[in-house]
């Protein structure tokens, strides 16, 4: 009997954000630890297991249409080959998406992905004997990690689905986030990064009077961790005690993940959050203040039901004001389930696909002279790669997060490097520069 039979393997596909990225990354260590195989090849594959998001239309869109070509393509290629949808789109449609997709062997909600093992068992009929393989949580596959801090949402912004799909919040204990952190350094990571779908409410579900500056200071201790980043900080967040924390550690990036989404407070109030332009200009002066060379970036929603031409020139002027490095712009999507989505003064598409758009010219104007200020200084770059096409090695600075802030490129160096770089010449968000 071949391996494959006795064995069955298991591949993964993500769509999705990071927190998507370490919920794969959490089945794929029990799949490693079980009598079962992690698939790097879908050819190979018995059991391919598609994790999805649903956060908004085109995110659930994206979902349908990977479910349907692993349904339609892969699944007929083989005999015996199973389908399993797992994450945000069964927690959000639940039994829905049974009628809708029977060709799906089994869905897996966010909040049963720790059964995954049981579903390939019974998919397969092979015992998955969770002791035959070496025993971890997390596997690495890069010199980065994210690292989840909290999972589900307290807050009730009318256009969010994230409470629905993921629950409300709950902060891990931070002795088990450094374990975990010590863990991916073990396996190799020079960066972590600190994730959650709201990592400044850290800690106030907790009974010990403990805050995300704890989880900074403790995390930024761990042996090996020569990067800490932070992700998905909210405004209301941001305490002195934080910023001083991020200023006071040479590890712990000076890089602040801020997602405003407007900044009209009629706007923001009908999103059901606070603050305002004059607030978050404080904000930011404040941490500028405690981090001169802070990195910001943050996102922002067009075309919000009830938006005005007002609001839309309030926002434009605030992004001028603000000088974000990077902004991240989407236009409003009516989400099922959603108050905004009942609103009757809902903005019409055309509308907001141009706000959207005049958005992301003014803020990577902006942010295209920001990046271009980094011409000539020299900066700490950690080496993801090699291009397999024009062998350029790339990488990324502090000031870069993965796969959304563009690259370093470099006349040299090896993966998992930490090299001093000049920087030569820049191209949009991304930078060239020569290893010193």
């Amino acid at each position: 009997m071949s391996e494959s039979t006795t064995r069955p393997s298991v591949a993964f596909v993500t769509l999705g954000c990071p927190k998507n990225e370490v919920d794969t990354d959490r089945m794929r260590a029990a799949v490693a630890s079980s009598a079962y195989r992690v698939a790097t090849d879908l050819d190979e594959a018995d059991v391919l297991v598609v994790n999805t998001c649903s956060f908004i239309q085109a995110a659930t869109e994206e979902s349908v249409e990977a479910v349907l070509e692993a349904t339609s393509q892969w699944l007929p290629e083989r005999a015996g080959r199973k389908v399993v949808v797992a994450g945000c789109m069964p927690s959000r449609y639940g039994e829905d998406l049974s009628e809708a997709m029977p060709e799906v062997d089994a869905f897996l909600p966010v909040s049963d992905e720790a059964g995954l093992l049981e579903i390939v068992e019974r998919l397969t009929g092979v015992a998955a004997d969770s002791s035959a393989g070496e025993s971890a949580t997390r596997t690495l596959s890069g010199v980065s990690a994210y690292l989840q801090i909290s999972d589900g949402c307290h807050r009730s912004c009318a256009y969010c689905t994230i409470p629905a799909i993921r629950g409300p919040y709950r902060s891990r204990l931070i002795a088990d986030i450094v374990a975990e952190a010590a863990e991916l350094v073990a396996l190799g990571a020079k960066e972590i990064i600190l994730i959650g779908q709201d990592t400044t409410a850290y800690g106030h579900d907790l009974a010990d009077e403990v805050v995300l500056a704890d989880v900074l200071e403790a995390v930024a201790a761990v042996d090996g961790v020569r990067w800490l980043r932070l992700m998905y900080a909210q405004p209301d967040g941001v305490s002195d005690r934080l910023l001083e924390v991020m200023a006071s550690h040479d590890n712990i990036c000076h890089y602040l993940d801020m997602p405003l989404q407007h900044a009209s407070k009629p706007v923001l109030r009908a999103m059901r959050r606070s603050g305002d332009a004059p607030a978050f200009l404080k904000l930011i002066e404040r941490i500028r203040g405690f981090m001169p060379d802070v990195v910001l970036r943050t996102t922002m929603i067009a075309g919000f039901p009830g938006e005005t031409r007002v609001d839309a020139a309030a926002l434009m002027k605030f992004l001028e004001d603000a000088r974000f490095d990077y902004v991240g712009v989407f236009p409003y999507s009516a989400e099922d389930g959603t108050d905004a989505a009942l609103a009757t003064d809902q903005v019409p598409a055309r509308t907001r696909l141009a706000r959207a758009q005049r958005l992301r010219d003014l803020a990577e104007s902006i942010g295209f002279q920001r990046v271009s200020t980094l011409d000539g200084s020299e900066v700490e770059v950690l080496i993801e790669g090699v291009d397999e096409d024009d062998g350029v090695v790339f990488g990324r600075w502090k000031g870069q997060a993965p796969e959304i802030d563009g690259l370093v490129l470099l006349d040299g160096g090896s993966p998992g490097e930490l090299v001093k770089a000049r920087i030569v010449d820049t191209l949009g968000y991304d930078l060239e520069g020569e290893v010193i």
